[in-house]
């Protein structure tokens, strides 16, 4: 049976690279494969997946009030979704009905937390209802393993403000939960 996977880890800890290489294993052996994102991730292109590290897919975006039916078309057999944080909690649900429903493996790839350390609605959903849930590790700066997505500015982390600011390496640094509390982003 096929089953709904949850792969989270902080920024920059590689999840979009990981999406687009089990997307390219998948279609390598002959796998149709819904390639997705959130419409609320503008950082790149708008339909595209873009890692860090230079790898990039064009890609179906999902909106906030929109099923994943409307995405899905007879011959797609896999299901990934970059940023998978942002889907509401009905979306992950969906997601886990294809699961069972259509016999159709489903895999996230998305942030556990927030910059304030609270969940997400899409994560906490997927917490909840993935059979498979893996943390993608990151380190921070001072060599301890990155739990936290910390907002920054010119005068340090920010730790109030609206949940989502969508942003990459110019707002946002992986940290410990120590660096984080203590303020030490470098």
């Amino acid at each position: 049976m096929a089953k709904l996977y949850f792969r989270y880890g902080t920024m920059g800890s590689s999840k979009s690279a990981q999406a687009l290489m089990v997307e390219f294993n998948y279609m390598e052996r002959g796998y149709h494969v819904l390639l997705a994102k959130p419409s609320v991730d503008t950082r790149d292109e708008a339909a595209v997946i873009r890692s860090r590290v230079g790898l990039e897919r064009p890609c179906k975006l999902i909106h906030r009030e929109q099923s994943f039916a409307d995405l899905l078309e007879p011959q797609h057999q896999v299901i990934i979704v970059d940023e998978a944080q942002f889907l509401t909690g009905a979306q992950v649900e969906e997601l886990k009905n294809l699961t069972v429903d259509c016999d159709m493996p489903v895999l996230c790839y998305g942030l556990r937390t927030d910059f304030s350390t609270h969940m997400f609605e899409g994560s906490a959903r997927l917490l909840e209802l993935a059979e498979s849930v893996v943390e993608i590790k990151s380190i921070c700066h001072c060599g301890a393993k990155a739990t936290v997505n910390a907002r920054f500015n010119e005068n340090g982390i920010i730790r109030e403000g609206p949940q989502v600011v969508i942003g990459g390496n110019e707002q946002y640094t992986p940290l410990c939960y120590r660096c984080w509390r203590e303020g030490r982003l470098k």
